[in-house]
């Protein structure tokens, strides 16, 4: 167990609970891709789709994005999808963290060419470092810290903040 946990595991479960239930609500009608950004995103996107479909019945799709996120420039940003596979789907573009909002931005560069029916964004935990104008359509918990500090979602233990 780590000292500085903010959200246990239990927690996270009940937050994408909430979460997936938002979407569904929000996307009854539309035929949903949920993409999460490198693996904390997958894994969130991984999670909301479980539990879209035991609460709706809905089958939705889980892929990947990856970009070096300390420099997006560096590499080309790829997706495990083809145009075809996402062309008049109603995209979640999922991530575990958003701090400045820069991930998710360039994020965007790959998804935005694209004929999707809309784009919205799900994170798990919301810091108030907005650098980029990024909206969280779906956030799970929202938390001011320093820019120093560090939040880190670990799979099965939790949330947890570092200095």
């Amino acid at each position: 167990m780590r000292a500085n946990q903010i959200l246990s595991s239990s927690k996270v479960d009940q937050i994408i609970q909430r979460m997936a239930y938002q979407v569904y609500e929000n996307n009854m009608e539309e035929r949903i891709a949920l993409i999460g950004v490198d693996s904390g995103g997958r894994k969130l996107a991984e999670n909301i789709e479980l539990t879209l479909s035991e609460i709706s019945g809905k089958k939705s799709t889980c892929y990947t994005l990856l970009l070096d996120k300390g420099n997006p420039f560096n590499e080309e940003i790829s997706l495990d999808a083809g145009i075809s596979e996402l062309e008049g789907t109603s995209i979640i573009l999922c991530d575990d963290v958003l701090n400045t909002g820069r991930t998710l931005a360039f994020s965007l560069s790959r998804i935005l060419p694209m004929k999707v029916r809309k784009v919205e964004t799900a994170v798990l935990v919301l810091r108030t470092h907005g650098k980029f104008p990024i909206y969280a359509n779906y956030k799970g918990y929202e938390l001011s810290t320093t820019i120093n500090e560090h939040v880190e979602v670990i799979p099965g233990e939790g949330v947890f903040l570092n200095e």
